[in-house]
Protein backbone atom coordinates (compact mmCIF):
# COMPACT_ATOMS: atom_id res chain seq x y z
CA UNK A 1 0.00 0.00 0.00
CA UNK A 2 1.34 3.41 -0.97
CA UNK A 3 1.53 6.31 1.47
CA UNK A 4 -1.11 8.16 -0.54
CA UNK A 5 -3.53 5.27 -0.23
CA UNK A 6 -2.87 5.06 3.50
CA UNK A 7 -3.81 8.71 3.98
CA UNK A 8 -6.87 8.20 1.79
CA UNK A 9 -8.02 5.38 4.05
CA UNK A 10 -7.29 7.49 7.13
CA UNK A 11 -9.66 10.21 5.93
CA UNK A 12 -12.35 7.62 5.17
CA UNK A 13 -11.88 6.06 8.61
CA UNK A 14 -12.14 9.47 10.28
CA UNK A 15 -15.42 10.13 8.46
CA UNK A 16 -16.96 6.78 9.37
CA UNK A 17 -15.70 7.01 12.95
CA UNK A 18 -17.18 10.48 13.33
CA UNK A 19 -20.60 9.17 12.33
CA UNK A 20 -20.35 6.30 14.81
CA UNK A 21 -19.27 8.75 17.51
CA UNK A 22 -22.30 11.01 17.05
CA UNK A 23 -24.70 8.07 17.26
CA UNK A 24 -22.84 6.58 20.24
CA UNK A 25 -23.17 9.83 22.20
CA UNK A 26 -26.96 9.45 22.16
CA UNK A 27 -26.70 5.94 23.60
CA UNK A 28 -24.26 6.97 26.28
CA UNK A 29 -26.23 10.05 27.39
CA UNK A 30 -29.45 8.11 27.91
CA UNK A 31 -27.63 5.28 29.65
CA UNK A 32 -25.75 7.69 31.87
CA UNK A 33 -29.01 9.11 33.23
CA UNK A 34 -31.52 6.24 33.11
CA UNK A 35 -29.25 3.16 32.87
CA UNK A 36 -31.28 2.32 29.77
CA UNK A 37 -30.08 1.21 26.35
CA UNK A 38 -32.32 3.08 23.92
CA UNK A 39 -32.45 0.58 21.06
CA UNK A 40 -34.77 2.92 19.15
CA UNK A 41 -31.86 5.34 18.76
CA UNK A 42 -30.80 3.92 15.38
CA UNK A 43 -34.33 4.38 14.10
CA UNK A 44 -34.21 8.08 14.99
CA UNK A 45 -31.19 8.20 12.68
CA UNK A 46 -33.34 6.66 9.95
CA UNK A 47 -36.12 9.20 10.50
CA UNK A 48 -33.63 12.07 10.25
CA UNK A 49 -32.49 10.73 6.88
CA UNK A 50 -36.08 10.39 5.66
CA UNK A 51 -36.96 13.90 6.80
CA UNK A 52 -34.04 15.34 4.79
CA UNK A 53 -35.18 13.28 1.78
CA UNK A 54 -38.73 14.64 1.90
CA UNK A 55 -37.56 18.17 2.68
CA UNK A 56 -35.31 18.35 -0.39
CA UNK A 57 -37.17 16.16 -2.91
CA UNK A 58 -40.85 16.45 -2.01
CA UNK A 59 -40.94 20.06 -0.81
CA UNK A 60 -37.93 21.52 -2.58
CA UNK A 61 -36.56 23.26 0.51
CA UNK A 62 -32.96 24.49 0.49
CA UNK A 63 -30.69 21.78 1.86
CA UNK A 64 -29.74 23.74 4.99
CA UNK A 65 -33.37 24.50 5.86
CA UNK A 66 -34.37 20.88 5.30
CA UNK A 67 -31.52 19.72 7.57
CA UNK A 68 -32.59 21.99 10.43
CA UNK A 69 -36.24 20.91 10.13
CA UNK A 70 -35.20 17.24 9.93
CA UNK A 71 -33.17 17.53 13.14
CA UNK A 72 -36.02 19.34 14.89
CA UNK A 73 -38.54 16.73 13.74
CA UNK A 74 -36.38 13.84 14.91
CA UNK A 75 -35.88 15.56 18.27
CA UNK A 76 -39.66 15.79 18.72
CA UNK A 77 -39.96 12.08 17.95
CA UNK A 78 -37.23 11.29 20.48
CA UNK A 79 -38.97 13.26 23.21
CA UNK A 80 -42.30 11.57 22.33
CA UNK A 81 -40.66 8.14 22.60
CA UNK A 82 -39.37 9.01 26.07
CA UNK A 83 -42.75 10.32 27.18
CA UNK A 84 -44.81 7.41 25.84
CA UNK A 85 -42.54 4.37 26.10
CA UNK A 86 -40.02 5.04 28.87
CA UNK A 87 -41.43 7.49 31.42
CA UNK A 88 -44.33 5.24 32.54
CA UNK A 89 -41.78 2.46 33.19
CA UNK A 90 -39.28 4.54 35.14
CA UNK A 91 -40.02 2.75 38.41
CA UNK A 92 -40.39 -0.66 36.76
CA UNK A 93 -37.58 -3.26 36.58
CA UNK A 94 -34.86 -2.50 34.01
CA UNK A 95 -35.90 -5.44 31.87
CA UNK A 96 -39.33 -3.84 31.30
CA UNK A 97 -37.75 -0.66 29.91
CA UNK A 98 -35.41 -2.76 27.75
CA UNK A 99 -38.33 -4.70 26.27
CA UNK A 100 -40.12 -1.40 25.67
CA UNK A 101 -37.05 -0.04 23.84
CA UNK A 102 -36.95 -3.06 21.54
CA UNK A 103 -40.69 -2.78 20.91
CA UNK A 104 -40.39 0.93 20.05
CA UNK A 105 -37.59 0.16 17.60
CA UNK A 106 -39.64 -2.49 15.81
CA UNK A 107 -42.70 -0.22 15.82
CA UNK A 108 -40.83 2.69 14.20
CA UNK A 109 -39.29 0.43 11.56
CA UNK A 110 -42.62 -1.21 10.70
CA UNK A 111 -44.38 2.15 10.60
CA UNK A 112 -41.67 3.47 8.28
CA UNK A 113 -42.23 0.54 5.91
CA UNK A 114 -45.95 1.31 5.81
CA UNK A 115 -45.57 5.08 5.42
CA UNK A 116 -42.40 5.34 3.30
CA UNK A 117 -42.52 1.85 1.65
CA UNK A 118 -39.52 -0.48 1.75
CA UNK A 119 -38.05 0.77 -1.52
CA UNK A 120 -34.75 2.65 -1.09
CA UNK A 121 -34.93 6.30 -2.06
CA UNK A 122 -32.12 8.58 -3.28
CA UNK A 123 -30.86 11.51 -1.25
CA UNK A 124 -29.99 14.87 -2.78
CA UNK A 125 -26.30 15.65 -2.29
CA UNK A 126 -25.32 19.33 -2.45
CA UNK A 127 -22.93 19.87 -5.34
CA UNK A 128 -20.43 21.78 -3.21
CA UNK A 129 -19.92 18.66 -1.07
CA UNK A 130 -19.10 16.53 -4.11
CA UNK A 131 -16.11 18.55 -5.30
CA UNK A 132 -12.60 17.42 -4.38
CA UNK A 133 -9.47 18.76 -2.80
CA UNK A 134 -6.19 17.41 -4.13
CA UNK A 135 -3.21 17.05 -1.80
CA UNK A 136 -0.47 15.56 -3.89
CA UNK A 137 -1.88 12.25 -5.07
CA UNK A 138 -4.53 12.17 -2.35
CA UNK A 139 -8.03 13.17 -3.41
CA UNK A 140 -10.38 14.22 -0.64
CA UNK A 141 -14.07 14.81 -1.15
CA UNK A 142 -15.28 17.89 0.67
CA UNK A 143 -17.94 15.62 2.16
CA UNK A 144 -15.18 13.54 3.75
CA UNK A 145 -13.89 16.62 5.56
CA UNK A 146 -17.37 18.04 6.22
CA UNK A 147 -18.51 15.11 8.39
CA UNK A 148 -15.65 15.19 10.95
CA UNK A 149 -15.84 18.99 11.10
CA UNK A 150 -19.58 19.03 11.86
CA UNK A 151 -19.07 16.22 14.37
CA UNK A 152 -16.36 18.20 16.17
CA UNK A 153 -18.58 21.29 16.33
CA UNK A 154 -21.57 19.33 17.65
CA UNK A 155 -19.46 17.55 20.29
CA UNK A 156 -17.96 20.87 21.39
CA UNK A 157 -21.46 22.38 21.76
CA UNK A 158 -22.60 19.34 23.72
CA UNK A 159 -19.65 19.49 26.10
CA UNK A 160 -20.34 23.19 26.65
CA UNK A 161 -23.96 22.38 27.51
CA UNK A 162 -22.92 19.58 29.85
CA UNK A 163 -20.23 21.46 31.76
CA UNK A 164 -21.16 25.16 31.46
CA UNK A 165 -24.95 25.33 31.75
CA UNK A 166 -27.52 24.60 34.46
CA UNK A 167 -29.33 21.89 32.43
CA UNK A 168 -25.97 20.21 31.92
CA UNK A 169 -25.27 20.39 35.65
CA UNK A 170 -28.68 18.85 36.31
CA UNK A 171 -28.01 16.08 33.79
CA UNK A 172 -24.73 15.20 35.50
CA UNK A 173 -26.42 15.28 38.91
CA UNK A 174 -29.20 12.96 37.75
CA UNK A 175 -26.62 10.52 36.41
CA UNK A 176 -25.21 10.23 39.95
CA UNK A 177 -28.42 10.16 42.01
CA UNK A 178 -31.79 10.80 40.46
CA UNK A 179 -33.80 10.82 43.71
CA UNK A 180 -31.52 13.24 45.55
CA UNK A 181 -31.53 15.54 42.52
CA UNK A 182 -35.34 15.48 42.54
CA UNK A 183 -35.36 16.43 46.25
CA UNK A 184 -33.14 19.43 45.44
CA UNK A 185 -35.94 20.88 43.31
CA UNK A 186 -34.71 19.86 39.86
CA UNK A 187 -37.50 19.03 37.39
CA UNK A 188 -36.13 15.61 36.60
CA UNK A 189 -38.72 14.73 33.94
CA UNK A 190 -37.91 17.89 31.98
CA UNK A 191 -34.17 17.25 32.15
CA UNK A 192 -34.59 13.65 30.98
CA UNK A 193 -36.77 14.85 28.09
CA UNK A 194 -34.06 17.42 27.29
CA UNK A 195 -31.50 14.62 27.24
CA UNK A 196 -33.57 12.63 24.75
CA UNK A 197 -34.01 15.77 22.68
CA UNK A 198 -30.25 16.34 22.43
CA UNK A 199 -29.49 12.66 21.79
CA UNK A 200 -32.14 12.47 19.06
CA UNK A 201 -30.85 15.67 17.45
CA UNK A 202 -27.35 14.17 17.27
CA UNK A 203 -28.77 10.93 15.85
CA UNK A 204 -30.68 12.89 13.20
CA UNK A 205 -27.56 14.87 12.31
CA UNK A 206 -25.61 11.65 11.91
CA UNK A 207 -28.48 10.18 9.87
CA UNK A 208 -28.38 13.15 7.51
CA UNK A 209 -24.62 12.83 7.08
CA UNK A 210 -24.91 9.07 6.72
CA UNK A 211 -27.43 9.59 3.90
CA UNK A 212 -25.02 12.02 2.25
CA UNK A 213 -22.14 9.56 2.56
CA UNK A 214 -24.22 6.60 1.35
CA UNK A 215 -26.90 8.42 -0.68
CA UNK A 216 -30.03 6.38 -0.19
CA UNK A 217 -32.55 5.87 2.61
CA UNK A 218 -34.68 2.86 3.59
CA UNK A 219 -36.60 1.86 6.74
CA UNK A 220 -33.90 -0.47 8.09
CA UNK A 221 -30.88 1.73 7.44
CA UNK A 222 -30.46 2.58 11.13
CA UNK A 223 -30.11 -0.97 12.43
CA UNK A 224 -26.45 -1.71 11.69
CA UNK A 225 -25.11 1.82 12.36
CA UNK A 226 -27.07 1.79 15.61
CA UNK A 227 -25.64 -1.55 16.71
CA UNK A 228 -22.10 -0.51 15.81
CA UNK A 229 -22.49 2.80 17.62
CA UNK A 230 -23.65 0.85 20.68
CA UNK A 231 -20.46 -1.21 20.42
CA UNK A 232 -18.47 2.03 20.17
CA UNK A 233 -20.20 3.37 23.29
CA UNK A 234 -19.40 0.18 25.22
CA UNK A 235 -15.80 0.21 24.00
CA UNK A 236 -15.27 3.83 25.02
CA UNK A 237 -17.10 3.41 28.32
CA UNK A 238 -20.87 3.72 28.19
CA UNK A 239 -21.94 6.74 30.21
CA UNK A 240 -18.95 8.81 29.07
CA UNK A 241 -19.38 11.28 26.19
CA UNK A 242 -15.63 11.45 25.64
CA UNK A 243 -15.50 7.65 25.67
CA UNK A 244 -18.25 7.48 23.04
CA UNK A 245 -16.22 9.75 20.75
CA UNK A 246 -13.05 7.70 21.25
CA UNK A 247 -14.96 4.45 20.74
CA UNK A 248 -16.62 5.69 17.57
CA UNK A 249 -13.37 6.85 16.03
CA UNK A 250 -11.60 3.63 17.04
CA UNK A 251 -14.33 1.48 15.50
CA UNK A 252 -14.22 3.48 12.28
CA UNK A 253 -10.46 2.99 11.99
CA UNK A 254 -10.72 -0.73 12.81
CA UNK A 255 -13.30 -1.27 10.07
CA UNK A 256 -11.64 0.76 7.33
CA UNK A 257 -8.07 -0.33 8.03
CA UNK A 258 -9.03 -3.98 8.28
CA UNK A 259 -10.56 -3.84 4.82
CA UNK A 260 -7.62 -1.79 3.51
CA UNK A 261 -4.87 -4.12 4.76
CA UNK A 262 -6.82 -7.39 4.53
CA UNK A 263 -9.16 -6.96 1.55
CA UNK A 264 -9.88 -10.68 1.46
CA UNK A 265 -11.71 -10.22 4.80
CA UNK A 266 -13.84 -7.31 3.63
CA UNK A 267 -16.96 -9.48 3.78
CA UNK A 268 -16.40 -9.85 7.53
CA UNK A 269 -16.06 -6.16 8.38
CA UNK A 270 -19.26 -6.20 10.44
CA UNK A 271 -18.05 -9.27 12.32
CA UNK A 272 -14.94 -7.40 13.52
CA UNK A 273 -17.15 -4.89 15.33
CA UNK A 274 -18.92 -7.63 17.27
CA UNK A 275 -15.63 -9.38 18.01
CA UNK A 276 -14.45 -6.09 19.50
CA UNK A 277 -17.59 -5.99 21.67
CA UNK A 278 -16.94 -9.50 22.98
CA UNK A 279 -13.30 -8.68 23.79
CA UNK A 280 -14.28 -5.51 25.64
CA UNK A 281 -16.95 -7.29 27.68
CA UNK A 282 -14.50 -10.07 28.59
CA UNK A 283 -11.40 -8.05 29.45
CA UNK A 284 -12.70 -4.56 30.38
CA UNK A 285 -16.49 -4.50 30.82
CA UNK A 286 -16.53 -0.81 31.83
CA UNK A 287 -14.76 0.28 28.62
CA UNK A 288 -11.86 2.68 28.28
CA UNK A 289 -13.30 5.62 30.25
CA UNK A 290 -16.32 4.04 31.90
CA UNK A 291 -16.97 3.80 35.63
CA UNK A 292 -18.33 0.77 37.40
CA UNK A 293 -22.02 1.36 38.16
CA UNK A 294 -24.45 -0.60 40.27
CA UNK A 295 -27.38 -2.01 38.34
CA UNK A 296 -30.84 -2.62 39.76
CA UNK A 297 -32.69 -5.37 37.95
Amino acid sequence: MTLEMFFQHCFNALTLGSLYALIAIGYTMVYGILRLINFAHGDILMLGAYFIFFGTFAYGWPWGVAAVIAIAGASVVGVAVERIAYRPLREAPRISALISAIAVSLCIESLAVVVFTGQPKPVLQPEWLLSEWTLGNVRILKLTAFVPLITAVLVAVLLYVLYRTKPGLAMRAISKDIETTRLLGVKVDNIIAFTFCIGSALAAASGIMWALRYPQVHPYMGIMPGLKAFIAAVFGGIGSVQGAVIGGLALGFVEIMTVAFLPELSGYRDAFAFILLVLVLVFKPTGLLGERMEEKI
